[in-house]
Protein backbone atom coordinates (compact mmCIF):
# COMPACT_ATOMS: atom_id res chain seq x y z
CA UNK A 1 0.00 0.00 0.00
CA UNK A 2 1.55 3.33 -0.79
CA UNK A 3 0.66 6.32 1.48
CA UNK A 4 0.67 10.14 0.85
CA UNK A 5 -1.03 12.14 2.94
CA UNK A 6 -3.98 9.81 4.18
CA UNK A 7 -4.49 10.12 7.53
CA UNK A 8 -8.60 10.71 7.21
CA UNK A 9 -8.88 7.44 5.48
CA UNK A 10 -5.38 4.81 6.32
CA UNK A 11 -6.57 3.11 9.52
CA UNK A 12 -9.89 1.97 8.13
CA UNK A 13 -8.20 0.99 5.03
CA UNK A 14 -5.66 -1.29 6.86
CA UNK A 15 -7.92 -2.83 9.21
CA UNK A 16 -10.01 -4.24 6.11
CA UNK A 17 -7.02 -5.59 5.18
CA UNK A 18 -6.23 -7.25 8.55
CA UNK A 19 -9.89 -7.88 8.73
CA UNK A 20 -9.66 -10.55 5.47
CA UNK A 21 -10.85 -13.76 6.20
CA UNK A 22 -8.43 -15.38 4.12
CA UNK A 23 -6.83 -17.70 6.24
CA UNK A 24 -3.39 -18.50 4.96
CA UNK A 25 -0.62 -15.78 5.80
CA UNK A 26 -0.59 -12.51 4.99
CA UNK A 27 1.08 -9.75 5.15
CA UNK A 28 0.73 -5.74 4.76
CA UNK A 29 3.54 -3.23 3.66
CA UNK A 30 2.94 0.27 3.70
CA UNK A 31 5.08 2.31 1.38
CA UNK A 32 5.44 5.49 3.30
CA UNK A 33 5.92 8.86 1.38
CA UNK A 34 6.26 12.58 1.68
CA UNK A 35 3.14 13.17 4.22
CA UNK A 36 2.59 16.21 5.48
CA UNK A 37 -0.15 15.11 8.08
CA UNK A 38 -0.22 12.07 10.28
CA UNK A 39 0.02 9.45 7.70
CA UNK A 40 3.50 8.44 9.13
CA UNK A 41 2.46 8.42 12.93
CA UNK A 42 -0.70 6.33 12.22
CA UNK A 43 0.95 4.03 10.67
CA UNK A 44 3.77 4.00 13.12
CA UNK A 45 0.94 2.75 15.68
CA UNK A 46 -0.60 0.07 13.46
CA UNK A 47 2.99 -1.30 13.07
CA UNK A 48 3.41 -1.60 16.99
CA UNK A 49 -0.16 -3.07 17.46
CA UNK A 50 0.19 -5.86 14.88
CA UNK A 51 3.34 -7.25 13.64
CA UNK A 52 1.68 -8.09 10.22
CA UNK A 53 2.01 -4.35 9.31
CA UNK A 54 5.73 -3.48 8.01
CA UNK A 55 6.88 -0.03 7.04
CA UNK A 56 9.24 0.55 4.37
CA UNK A 57 10.62 4.02 3.58
CA UNK A 58 9.28 5.59 -0.18
CA UNK A 59 10.50 9.05 -0.58
CA UNK A 60 9.00 9.43 -3.66
CA UNK A 61 5.29 10.94 -4.03
CA UNK A 62 4.66 8.88 -6.86
CA UNK A 63 2.52 5.91 -6.85
CA UNK A 64 4.77 3.54 -8.92
CA UNK A 65 7.85 4.14 -7.33
CA UNK A 66 6.09 3.06 -3.69
CA UNK A 67 5.12 -0.04 -5.07
CA UNK A 68 8.22 -1.45 -6.33
CA UNK A 69 10.07 -1.41 -3.24
CA UNK A 70 6.98 -2.49 -1.20
CA UNK A 71 6.63 -5.69 -3.10
CA UNK A 72 10.05 -6.35 -3.06
CA UNK A 73 9.91 -5.75 0.87
CA UNK A 74 7.09 -8.57 0.69
CA UNK A 75 7.78 -12.45 1.34
CA UNK A 76 4.64 -14.29 0.07
CA UNK A 77 4.07 -15.82 -3.42
CA UNK A 78 0.91 -13.78 -4.49
CA UNK A 79 1.29 -9.69 -3.88
CA UNK A 80 -1.79 -7.98 -4.02
CA UNK A 81 -2.37 -4.21 -4.46
CA UNK A 82 -3.96 -2.04 -2.43
CA UNK A 83 -4.81 1.35 -1.67
CA UNK A 84 -5.27 3.80 1.39
CA UNK A 85 -8.14 5.12 0.22
CA UNK A 86 -10.37 1.96 -0.31
CA UNK A 87 -12.22 -0.62 1.73
CA UNK A 88 -12.02 -4.13 0.70
CA UNK A 89 -14.83 -6.15 1.25
CA UNK A 90 -13.76 -9.27 3.92
CA UNK A 91 -13.66 -11.52 1.66
CA UNK A 92 -11.64 -9.97 -0.93
CA UNK A 93 -8.65 -11.74 -1.06
CA UNK A 94 -10.46 -15.18 -0.36
CA UNK A 95 -12.30 -14.98 -3.50
CA UNK A 96 -9.69 -13.01 -5.72
CA UNK A 97 -6.81 -15.86 -4.92
CA UNK A 98 -9.54 -18.59 -5.53
CA UNK A 99 -10.27 -16.66 -8.78
CA UNK A 100 -6.31 -16.38 -9.69
CA UNK A 101 -6.08 -20.48 -9.16
CA UNK A 102 -8.94 -21.00 -11.01
CA UNK A 103 -8.08 -19.44 -14.05
CA UNK A 104 -4.80 -19.84 -13.66
CA UNK A 105 -4.47 -15.83 -14.10
CA UNK A 106 -1.63 -13.53 -13.66
CA UNK A 107 -3.43 -10.97 -12.41
CA UNK A 108 -6.85 -10.34 -11.09
CA UNK A 109 -9.48 -7.54 -9.96
CA UNK A 110 -13.06 -6.36 -9.02
CA UNK A 111 -14.81 -3.54 -9.12
CA UNK A 112 -14.56 -0.37 -7.75
CA UNK A 113 -17.27 1.14 -6.21
CA UNK A 114 -16.61 4.91 -5.38
CA UNK A 115 -18.67 6.44 -2.42
CA UNK A 116 -18.67 10.19 -0.95
CA UNK A 117 -19.44 11.78 2.59
CA UNK A 118 -20.92 15.18 1.15
CA UNK A 119 -22.80 16.61 -1.75
CA UNK A 120 -19.76 17.42 -3.61
CA UNK A 121 -17.77 14.32 -2.77
CA UNK A 122 -21.14 12.01 -3.36
CA UNK A 123 -21.52 13.56 -6.61
CA UNK A 124 -18.00 12.76 -8.00
CA UNK A 125 -18.63 9.17 -6.59
CA UNK A 126 -21.53 8.76 -8.91
CA UNK A 127 -19.54 10.32 -11.88
CA UNK A 128 -17.00 7.33 -11.43
CA UNK A 129 -20.02 4.55 -10.76
CA UNK A 130 -21.27 5.98 -14.20
CA UNK A 131 -20.29 5.06 -17.75
CA UNK A 132 -21.32 8.61 -18.32
CA UNK A 133 -18.54 9.93 -16.04
CA UNK A 134 -15.57 7.55 -16.82
CA UNK A 135 -17.07 4.40 -18.44
CA UNK A 136 -15.22 2.12 -20.28
CA UNK A 137 -13.47 0.04 -17.59
CA UNK A 138 -15.43 -2.86 -16.89
CA UNK A 139 -14.46 -2.37 -13.11
CA UNK A 140 -16.29 0.69 -13.14
CA UNK A 141 -19.87 -1.08 -13.54
CA UNK A 142 -21.16 -4.68 -13.18
CA UNK A 143 -19.91 -6.85 -16.57
CA UNK A 144 -19.11 -10.35 -16.71
CA UNK A 145 -15.95 -12.49 -15.26
CA UNK A 146 -13.86 -12.90 -17.90
CA UNK A 147 -10.44 -12.02 -19.42
CA UNK A 148 -9.81 -7.93 -19.11
CA UNK A 149 -7.67 -5.14 -20.43
CA UNK A 150 -7.10 -3.95 -17.12
CA UNK A 151 -7.46 -4.34 -13.57
CA UNK A 152 -8.40 -2.42 -10.73
CA UNK A 153 -5.82 -2.36 -7.38
CA UNK A 154 -4.58 -6.07 -8.17
CA UNK A 155 -3.95 -9.71 -7.34
CA UNK A 156 -1.13 -10.98 -8.86
CA UNK A 157 1.43 -13.87 -8.93
CA UNK A 158 4.60 -12.67 -8.01
CA UNK A 159 6.46 -14.49 -10.59
CA UNK A 160 4.36 -12.63 -13.36
CA UNK A 161 4.59 -9.51 -11.78
CA UNK A 162 8.98 -10.10 -11.40
CA UNK A 163 8.69 -11.37 -15.23
CA UNK A 164 8.00 -8.03 -16.58
CA UNK A 165 10.21 -6.13 -13.86
CA UNK A 166 6.69 -4.65 -12.03
CA UNK A 167 5.54 -1.21 -12.14
CA UNK A 168 6.95 1.35 -14.33
CA UNK A 169 8.14 4.17 -12.52
CA UNK A 170 8.55 6.51 -15.65
CA UNK A 171 4.73 6.15 -15.64
CA UNK A 172 3.34 8.55 -12.80
CA UNK A 173 -0.72 7.85 -14.06
CA UNK A 174 -2.43 4.91 -15.52
CA UNK A 175 0.68 2.34 -13.94
CA UNK A 176 -1.72 -0.04 -13.21
CA UNK A 177 -2.78 -0.07 -17.03
CA UNK A 178 0.19 0.25 -18.68
CA UNK A 179 2.06 -2.84 -16.20
CA UNK A 180 -1.40 -5.19 -17.45
CA UNK A 181 -0.77 -4.10 -20.74
CA UNK A 182 2.91 -5.80 -20.45
CA UNK A 183 1.59 -8.99 -18.55
CA UNK A 184 -0.64 -8.92 -21.95
CA UNK A 185 2.03 -8.64 -23.60
CA UNK A 186 3.75 -11.41 -22.44
CA UNK A 187 0.83 -13.78 -22.49
CA UNK A 188 -0.58 -13.70 -19.14
CA UNK A 189 -3.80 -13.37 -18.42
CA UNK A 190 -5.66 -10.58 -16.70
CA UNK A 191 -8.80 -11.24 -15.69
CA UNK A 192 -12.03 -9.26 -14.17
CA UNK A 193 -13.75 -10.90 -10.82
CA UNK A 194 -17.44 -8.82 -10.02
CA UNK A 195 -17.54 -11.09 -7.08
CA UNK A 196 -14.57 -8.82 -5.86
CA UNK A 197 -15.63 -5.42 -4.47
CA UNK A 198 -13.59 -2.29 -2.92
CA UNK A 199 -14.99 1.05 -1.83
CA UNK A 200 -13.37 3.81 -3.33
CA UNK A 201 -13.08 7.34 -1.56
CA UNK A 202 -12.49 10.36 -4.50
CA UNK A 203 -11.59 13.46 -3.73
CA UNK A 204 -13.52 15.50 -2.13
CA UNK A 205 -13.36 18.89 -3.97
CA UNK A 206 -14.09 19.42 -7.58
CA UNK A 207 -10.59 21.49 -7.34
CA UNK A 208 -9.07 18.17 -6.13
CA UNK A 209 -10.63 16.50 -9.18
CA UNK A 210 -9.88 18.78 -11.43
CA UNK A 211 -5.98 18.42 -10.79
CA UNK A 212 -5.96 14.89 -10.29
CA UNK A 213 -7.72 14.54 -13.92
CA UNK A 214 -5.84 17.24 -15.63
CA UNK A 215 -2.82 14.49 -14.33
CA UNK A 216 -4.14 11.64 -15.83
CA UNK A 217 -5.01 13.17 -18.77
CA UNK A 218 -1.55 13.71 -19.53
CA UNK A 219 -0.21 10.39 -18.87
CA UNK A 220 -2.96 8.72 -20.75
CA UNK A 221 -1.48 10.66 -23.40
CA UNK A 222 2.36 9.49 -22.65
CA UNK A 223 0.98 5.69 -23.01
CA UNK A 224 -0.56 6.76 -26.35
CA UNK A 225 2.56 8.33 -27.79
CA UNK A 226 4.61 5.40 -26.33
CA UNK A 227 1.43 2.36 -27.23
CA UNK A 228 -0.17 3.62 -30.15
CA UNK A 229 -2.80 1.79 -31.35
CA UNK A 230 -3.36 -0.81 -28.29
CA UNK A 231 -5.28 1.85 -26.38
CA UNK A 232 -8.54 1.72 -27.00
CA UNK A 233 -10.15 4.43 -28.72
CA UNK A 234 -12.19 5.72 -25.43
CA UNK A 235 -9.19 7.44 -24.71
CA UNK A 236 -9.39 9.89 -27.23
CA UNK A 237 -12.79 11.22 -26.88
CA UNK A 238 -12.14 13.42 -24.36
CA UNK A 239 -9.52 15.26 -25.87
CA UNK A 240 -11.81 15.20 -29.19
CA UNK A 241 -14.51 16.63 -26.77
CA UNK A 242 -12.02 19.89 -25.50
CA UNK A 243 -11.10 20.28 -28.76
CA UNK A 244 -14.53 20.99 -30.56
CA UNK A 245 -16.06 22.56 -27.57
CA UNK A 246 -12.80 25.01 -28.03
CA UNK A 247 -14.07 25.42 -31.64
CA UNK A 248 -17.90 26.41 -30.33
CA UNK A 249 -16.61 28.79 -28.25
CA UNK A 250 -14.25 30.65 -30.96
CA UNK A 251 -17.12 30.40 -33.15
CA UNK A 252 -19.71 31.92 -30.78
CA UNK A 253 -17.29 35.00 -29.68
CA UNK A 254 -16.17 35.72 -33.14
CA UNK A 255 -20.14 35.17 -34.57
CA UNK A 256 -20.98 37.95 -31.40
CA UNK A 257 -18.30 40.09 -32.49
CA UNK A 258 -19.79 40.24 -36.11
CA UNK A 259 -16.72 38.51 -38.02
CA UNK A 260 -18.69 35.92 -38.96
CA UNK A 261 -21.63 36.44 -39.88
CA UNK A 262 -24.98 33.73 -39.79
CA UNK A 263 -25.14 33.19 -43.34
CA UNK A 264 -21.61 31.83 -43.62
CA UNK A 265 -22.94 28.95 -41.60
CA UNK A 266 -20.98 29.53 -38.15
CA UNK A 267 -23.71 28.52 -36.47
CA UNK A 268 -22.53 24.75 -37.47
CA UNK A 269 -19.81 25.31 -35.13
CA UNK A 270 -21.59 25.58 -32.58
CA UNK A 271 -22.82 21.46 -32.82
CA UNK A 272 -20.25 20.19 -30.43
CA UNK A 273 -20.75 22.45 -27.55
CA UNK A 274 -24.83 22.07 -27.84
CA UNK A 275 -24.36 18.04 -28.08
CA UNK A 276 -21.99 18.18 -25.31
CA UNK A 277 -24.68 20.09 -23.38
CA UNK A 278 -27.46 17.48 -24.21
CA UNK A 279 -25.49 14.76 -23.33
CA UNK A 280 -24.44 16.37 -19.88
CA UNK A 281 -28.23 16.98 -19.23
CA UNK A 282 -29.19 13.53 -20.28
CA UNK A 283 -26.93 12.01 -17.86
CA UNK A 284 -27.88 14.27 -14.93
CA UNK A 285 -31.49 12.95 -16.32
CA UNK A 286 -30.78 8.97 -15.76
CA UNK A 287 -27.63 8.37 -13.07
CA UNK A 288 -29.56 6.92 -10.07
CA UNK A 289 -29.10 8.32 -6.35
CA UNK A 290 -29.98 12.06 -6.72
CA UNK A 291 -31.79 14.18 -4.37
CA UNK A 292 -33.07 17.36 -5.71
CA UNK A 293 -31.95 19.88 -7.74
CA UNK A 294 -28.70 20.74 -5.88
CA UNK A 295 -27.71 16.96 -6.67
CA UNK A 296 -28.29 16.78 -9.99
CA UNK A 297 -25.85 20.89 -10.38
CA UNK A 298 -23.48 19.27 -8.51
CA UNK A 299 -23.61 15.81 -10.63
CA UNK A 300 -23.51 17.48 -13.87
CA UNK A 301 -20.29 19.91 -12.77
CA UNK A 302 -18.57 16.89 -11.42
CA UNK A 303 -18.76 15.13 -15.16
CA UNK A 304 -18.01 18.54 -16.85
CA UNK A 305 -14.79 19.07 -14.49
CA UNK A 306 -14.16 14.94 -14.96
CA UNK A 307 -14.39 15.57 -18.64
CA UNK A 308 -12.53 18.80 -19.97
CA UNK A 309 -9.45 18.43 -17.13
CA UNK A 310 -8.75 14.73 -18.60
CA UNK A 311 -9.06 16.06 -22.01
CA UNK A 312 -7.29 19.05 -21.27
CA UNK A 313 -4.43 17.03 -19.92
CA UNK A 314 -4.64 14.59 -22.88
CA UNK A 315 -3.96 17.36 -25.10
CA UNK A 316 -1.03 18.78 -23.04
CA UNK A 317 0.34 15.47 -22.70
CA UNK A 318 -0.06 14.60 -26.38
CA UNK A 319 1.71 17.55 -27.52
CA UNK A 320 4.28 18.16 -24.39
CA UNK A 321 4.78 14.57 -22.41
CA UNK A 322 4.20 13.92 -19.53
CA UNK A 323 6.91 16.41 -18.45
CA UNK A 324 6.60 17.56 -14.55
CA UNK A 325 2.87 16.55 -14.60
CA UNK A 326 1.91 15.15 -10.77
CA UNK A 327 -1.53 14.52 -8.99
CA UNK A 328 -1.22 17.31 -6.86
CA UNK A 329 -4.36 16.75 -5.52
CA UNK A 330 -3.16 15.28 -2.47
CA UNK A 331 -0.22 17.35 -1.70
Amino acid sequence: MPVLNEEPFLESAVRTILAQDYAGEKELVLALGPSRDRSDDIARRLAAEDPRVRLVPHPERDIPAGLNPAGAASRHPIVVRVDAHSELTPDYTRLGIAALQREGAANVGGIMRAAGRGPVQRAIARGYNSPFGLGGGAYHGDGRAGPAESAYLGIFRREALDAVGGYDPAILRGEDWELNLRLRRAGYTVWFEPALGVTYWPRASLGDLARQFFATGTWRAVLVRRYGRENPWRFFVPGALVLGIATSLVALALGALGFLPLASGWAVLLAPLALYALGIAVAVLRIPGQRGARDRVLTAAALVTMHLSWGSGFLRGILLGGGRVVDRSRI
